[in-house]
């Protein structure tokens, strides 16, 4: 399973809009993950891709965090 951290997609526009205020949410976001910034949805094709790779063969119910860090800081 590939567990994304907040993509910038129209889910996540759809989600900014609901809050309170938006730029606020986003400026907590930034602040919280270590990159410093949102993901893009082609941060995550190379995740889905390896789980569907032979290298993948002998995983069997992982989870993997493609959260640009996170994830690590609680």
């Amino acid at each position: 399973m590939v567990c994304p951290g907040p993509i910038d997609t129209a889910l996540f526009a759809d989600y900014k809009e609901g809050a309170g205020n938006p730029e606020k949410l986003m400026e907590a976001f930034t602040r919280a993950i270590p990159l410093g910034r949102i993901g893009q949805p082609q941060d995550l094709p190379g995740a889905v891709l390896f789980f569907a790779s032979e290298d993948a063969a002998y995983g069997t119910g992982q989870v993997l965090s493609v959260s640009v860090g996170l994830m690590m800081t609680g």
